[in-house]
């Protein structure tokens, strides 16, 4: 998966949104103005995406292509390369992840509307 991909397979999320808050090398994706993932435009060969602590865990000691979160909460957060190594399901499926994660702590009110786009 490249960078390319990574956008417009977020994108695809509904309502999801992207932005620049932290300036103009960092992409942010957000749903209900919560950040999902986050990727660097420079680096281009990772992002950081939210992640049940648990399964976290249980991800950084299979794979080593997934590291505690760069620059966030390391427990909620993973950093994941993009290199090749991780299949595009698995990197679907950890986005996947992170955007439900999002979507499950936002207020009721907006999670039905987030759910009409579907």
């Amino acid at each position: 998966m490249n960078i390319e991909e990574l956008r417009d397979y977020c994108l695809q999320k509904p309502g999801a949104t992207e932005g620049f808050p932290f300036g103009e090398d960092t992409l942010v994706f957000k749903i209900g103005g919560k950040i999902f993932l986050l990727v660097g435009l420079y680096s281009g060969n990772r992002f950081n995406a939210k992640c049940d602590p648990e399964r976290a865990v249980d991800l950084r000691e299979r794979y080593s292509e997934i590291i505690p979160g760069y620059h966030m909460n390391k427990k909620m957060w993973n950093t994941i390369y993009m290199d090749g190594a991780l299949t595009r399901k698995l990197l679907c499926e950890l986005i996947d992840h992170s955007y439900e994660l999002v979507v499950q702590r936002l207020p009721k009110k907006i999670q039905a509307e987030i759910a009409a786009l579907e």
